[in-house]
């Protein structure tokens, strides 16, 4: 007579950490999407990502549970813990990074290659719907300086153009990195200066962000300043210096395409 043996028991931790990791990246991977298509609004999303990347984390205790269970009883589900350790990685890594970047970076969200005089955003009704009603407060001096060191790349931009040609580039640089301009006002008038405001967009869950650039007229010349503002939070974890940065690139690269 044959006797069967009985299935070796499964890890509970093992299944439900598995279960838990992919419910995290299916809470992640629904906040980013419905944020940009504006189902939800940002601080929901945010609210979401959060919960998802405490419910990864949730998961890879159970990965630590799960491992000591079958390393001792020799259980099963050593796939289902490598799945759920997977999968609750992929979801915290870019939250990860983030938070590696706000311990090495100064707690800013408005970066300015002007420091002692930033240039203004728009107050035309135009600038102000597209911002949805949101108007950058501004920092004071003193907390601007902590940009000094932690981004010493975001200088004013001179080029040898009068303020008209400038002006021209500023908006083909930013039509080129994807750029939507809300306002705009040619050089002129008592000052001769320029300005035009934008909205950009995170990578990630494509929240709106906001750029500013003034351009003054010098001999032979035309200074550009920049100025980059996050809506939201206290921390731009350095996106808005990378912005103002990859604008100063594409603006060389059309110079030298001249």
């Amino acid at each position: 007579m044959r006797r069967t043996l009985p299935p070796e028991p499964w890890s509970r931790a093992a299944l439900w950490s598995q279960s838990v990791a992919v419910f995290a990246a299916t809470v992640a991977i629904l906040s980013v999407l419905l944020v940009r298509l504006n189902v939800i609004g940002p601080v929901s999303a945010l609210a979401s990502l959060g919960a998802a990347v405490a419910l990864a984390l949730v998961a890879l205790l159970l990965v630590g549970a799960a491992s000591v269970s079958i390393w001792n009883t020799g259980r099963r589900g050593t796939g289902a813990a490598f799945g759920g350790a997977f999968i609750a990685l992929a979801t915290v890594a870019y939250p990860a990074y983030l938070a590696f970047e706000a311990v090495r970076l100064p707690v800013l969200s408005d970066i300015s290659t002007d420091i002692s005089n930033p240039p203004y955003f728009s107050l035309s009704k135009d600038a102000y719907a597209a911002r949805g009603g949101f108007q950058p407060k501004g920092l004071p001096g003193k907390a601007r300086e902590a940009q000094r060191p932690a981004y010493p790349d975001v200088e004013p931009i001179v080029v040898d153009l009068d303020a008209d040609e400038a002006f021209a580039l500023v908006l083909k640089t930013a039509k080129a990195i994807g750029w939507k301009v809300v306002d705009q006002r040619a050089p002129g008038g008592r000052t001769g200066e320029g300005h035009a405001d934008f909205v950009d967009k995170t990578l990630v869950m494509g929240l709106d962000e906001d750029v500013t650039v003034r351009l003054k007229p010098l001999p032979g010349q035309t200074r550009i300043d920049l100025r980059a503002a996050s809506r939201y939070g206290r921390h731009d974890f350095g996106a808005n210096a990378k912005r103002i940065m990859a604008f100063a690139e594409e603006l060389q690269t059309q110079l030298d395409a001249k």
